[in-house]
């Protein structure tokens, strides 16, 4: 029975082709659409879920009280953190300080200490404690973690090592200068790093070597560092809670003045979807996304099975009399669900394997979309069948339950005379409800597809309060022989024709997670501020190389002339100072009272940080030992030329210094990288979604114009013209796709308005996104219907009516 059954499916699938084609094409992309998903979503959700004590690995997290009841998160903790949870926390397994800066210069040594190659990694080079080892897991092809015990030591990845000395076993015993201070020796070297962990080692190096051994002997507990962290393993007997309760003590402990900052553990499953706090590798995503895409496969999964209800409902009534032959011949409603069911289940397993294809051909290119290192090579797995099987069911249950129910219960009599009414009116209902479904769900997609876009182009147009086109930012080296260079530099591209101005800083106008966060002394008070400041280092060229403005006083001097300040507007109001002449010539000291410096100028508030926050308060130091970037402003005409030349002077100044470079306004597009995913997919799934809609649209319609061609044949003969026909076949369509409008643009309204209150400055949305939305919805659709409409309205009535 069971063969007889697959042998009539296979039969009626290669008499309808076209439908066939529609469905299971349809299927097929939903499908494919899941898979992709699953694929996507498998692969964040990964990450260091290979760790074998996973589930009592954490790192520590400042909570920042920053001016009451304001309270944010960070991942930079204390320096002298690490070793007081040592000595104070005995209960804790392991503890590790972890550091990484980026922006770090690498020289590979020959044997006779010469240098023979230079490297610029921006990411990747560590300075960690040898207990890191301990609580994360990770492969020694050679050493062990102990040789990080002693100053100076190195341990390269197997990748890493190749590129730096040809064959990773040579790489033992070999020596690199790192960042032109300190030579390293290589004592160890590491199996590749798996993609999925945010601790993407290239190089890591015993912590304590060059300007960490500071930290080791730092009091300060008031400040911390972005770029300095602290990982715990806990014993299995201790929980989250009572090391949090022992850490909030701790903290009002050590904190003096008005710091209430305290100290937290975040378990290791959190930190890759941290958005907040963010993480070393700089690709952290929220959990919130994950769940949208599911949604959004799930949504599209189900308008391809509301096409395959539509078509099978719609072409019941020309399968009516093989239903009646069948039941006459004793074929029980049991049997032919039974039919109809095992027709849809091989359907779906053909949609299936194709879409299997689809992901194998197109996952290349969305692993380029999402600057993700997607393979379908690791989801292979058990719950990669269990997912496909668990797809195949539903998805046949649901495209071919209520088909087969509707198809099972035709009256013998009624079938075999043609008379049926099932599927023509008793269904009409639900295919109409089921089209404005799928249109709603394609027009929220769409409608929030161009708010996506819009609200991208506001970050990419909208004044930062600066100037940021055209700014070269290059990292400088920041040793003492170095720093004394930064005049003959300076001077150097100066004299450039397409260099219009050069500036030494810390950092640029505008960081994200990097910015370095303080509390200063004013005016001689007895306390610190209650509110942390963004703490930057420049000099005399910088507000004019950043466009910055000055509201009040004046520019700072150079560095070598003493020590002067410049704030912004947002620093000046948490003080409560109304006038920004008031602020002028006041003292302000930072450091523990070690830096000390006048109010020179007040600058114009500027965007900090991205557009998810508001203003911040700046305090600007013109310090020369803080500089760590060069700003150079270049003329739009000559930019290629330009950085060859400049390229040239470097190589002369800083010969073991490799030359990288970033521009300003691509680093700010880089801080929007989960929102720039966000719109490529929305885009990718809106068009999935209207394609998969006027697939189904454009097999009713035909459906629709073969059973009224006769109709249409006699209007004809009537005097009707070939608009009035196509309106008559179009109108019905255009009712529904706007009945879908109706419920798309609240429900887009509402669910993108959520989206943007994250980010304190936004677009509003106005009317034009959904009449724009509303509009292509309906261009496209009336054009997929219209195809078959002008078809029948050219027809020959002749043709048409001869059957009569």
């Amino acid at each position: 029975m069971l063969k007889n059954h697959f042998k009539v499916a296979l039969r009626n699938l290669i008499r309808r082709k076209n439908h066939a084609f529609i469905n299971i094409g349809g299927l097929s992309i939903g499908i494919a659409v899941c898979f992709m998903i699953f694929i996507i979503t498998q692969f964040e959700s990964s990450f260091d879920d290979y760790h074998e004590k996973k589930d009592r690995v954490y790192r520590v997290l400042t909570e920042y009280h920053h001016a009451e009841p304001e309270i944010f998160y960070g991942s930079g903790v204390p320096y002298p953190l690490p070793l007081e949870l040592k000595s104070s926390f005995p209960e804790l397994q392991k503890v590790s300080a972890i550091y990484s800066e980026g922006d770090d210069q690498i020289i590979v040594l020959d044997l006779n200490g010469n240098p023979v190659k230079k490297f610029k990694e921006e990411q990747g080079v560590f300075l960690v404690e040898p207990e890191l080892f301990d609580i994360l897991d990770y492969t020694w092809l050679a050493g062990e973690p102990a040789t990080l015990e002693g100053l100076n030591n190195v341990v390269l990845t197997k990748e890493t090592a190749e590129k730096y000395f040809d064959n990773w076993e040579h790489a033992l015993g070999r020596t690199i200068k790192w960042n032109d201070n300190e030579v390293l020796t290589v004592t160890g070297i590491l199996g590749t790093i798996p993609v999925n962990t945010d601790l993407q080692f290239k190089a890591v190096i015993s912590y304590g070597t060059g300007y960490t051994s500071n930290f080791e002997t730092s009091d300060n507990w008031n400040g911390t560092n972005g770029s300095f962290g602290c990982y715990v393993l806990l014993p299995s007997n201790v929980s989250e809670s009572d090391i949090n309760g022992r850490l909030n003590v701790l903290s009002k402990e050590k904190k003096t003045g008005r710091n209430k900052d305290i100290q937290v553990l975040q378990s290791l499953d959190k930190v890759h979807y941290d958005a907040r706090t963010g993480n070393f590798s700089g690709k952290a995503i929220s959990q919130k996304l994950i769940n949208i895409l599911w949604l959004i496969g799930a949504f599209i999964l189900l308008i391809a099975c509301i096409n395959f209800i539509n078509l099978s409902t719609a072409q019941a009534v020309n399968r009516s009399k093989e239903i009646g032959v069948r039941k006459v011949i004793g074929g029980t409603r049991v049997q032919l669900k039974a039919q109809f069911m095992i027709e849809t289940l091989l359907i779906v397993i053909l949609a299936a394997c194709i879409a299997f294809l689809i992901v194998l051909v197109f996952l290349p290119q969305m692993a380029k979309l999402l600057d993700l290192p997607l393979s379908i090579t690791p989801v292979l797995n058990i719950k990669t069948f269990v997912l496909s099987a668990g797809i195949i069911v539903a998805v046949t249950f649901l495209a071919g339950f209520y088909p087969s129910l509707v198809l099972s219960k035709f009256n013998p009599i009624s079938a075999l005379k043609n008379q049926s009414k099932v599927g023509k009116n008793e269904g009409l209902a639900l295919r109409r409800g089921l089209v404005v479904f799928q249109f709603a769900i394609a027009q929220v997609l769409i409608f929030g597809t161009l708010i996506i876009v819009e609200q991208m182009d506001y970050f990419t147009n909208q004044s930062m309060g600066y100037d940021k086109e055209a700014i070269v930012n290059v990292s400088i080296p920041t040793d003492s022989v170095s720093l004394s260079k930064m005049n003959y530099l300076s001077n150097s591209l100066m004299s450039l024709n397409g260099v219009e101005n050069v500036s030494f800083s810390s950092n640029t106008p505008t960081e994200y997670r990097t910015d370095n966060w303080t509390r200063f002394v004013y005016d001689n008070a007895s306390e610190d501020t209650d509110f942390y400041s963004i703490r930057k280092g420049i000099d005399h060229n910088y507000l004019e190389t950043y466009g910055l403005s000055l509201i009040a006083g004046r520019n700072v001097k150079k560095p070598s002339e003493g020590t002067e300040i410049l704030v912004n507007e947002d620093l000046m109001k948490r003080l409560g100072i109304v006038e920004p002449n008031e602020i002028l010539n006041k003292k302000a000291s930072l450091a523990g009272g070690r830096i000390e410096g006048e109010i020179v100028g007040v600058v114009k508030d500027y965007h900090s940080s991205t557009f998810k926050d508001g203003m911040s308060s700046i305090i600007m130091v013109n310090r020369k030992t803080w500089f760590g970037l060069a700003g150079i402003k270049l003329t739009t005409s000559t930019i290629s030329n330009t950085l060859g030349e400049i390229e040239k002077i470097w190589g002369d100044s800083f010969p073991n210094y490799a030359f990288d470079y970033q521009f300003l306004d691509h680093k700010i597009a880089d801080f929007y990288a989960e929102e720039s995913k966000l719109s490529h997919l929305y885009k990718l799934f809106a068009v999935i979604a209207i394609l998969l809609s006027c697939l189904g649209l454009y097999g009713l319609a035909s459906f629709m114009v073969n059973q009224r061609i006769k109709e249409a044949g006699i209007r004809k003969v009537l005097g009707a013209t070939v608009v009035n026909i196509v309106y008559l076949f179009s109108k019905e369509f255009i009712v529904l796709i706007t009945i879908a409008f109706l419920i798309a643009a609240p429900t887009a309204w509402y669910f993108m308005m959520q989206w943007l209150e994250e980010y304190t400055y936004h677009i509003d949305i106005t009317w034009v996104v959904f009449i724009l939305g509303g509009m292509a919805a309906l261009t496209i659709a009336l054009s997929t219907i219209s195809f078959q409409a002008i078809k029948a309205a050219n027809a020959n009535p002749v043709n048409s009516l001869r059957t009569e």
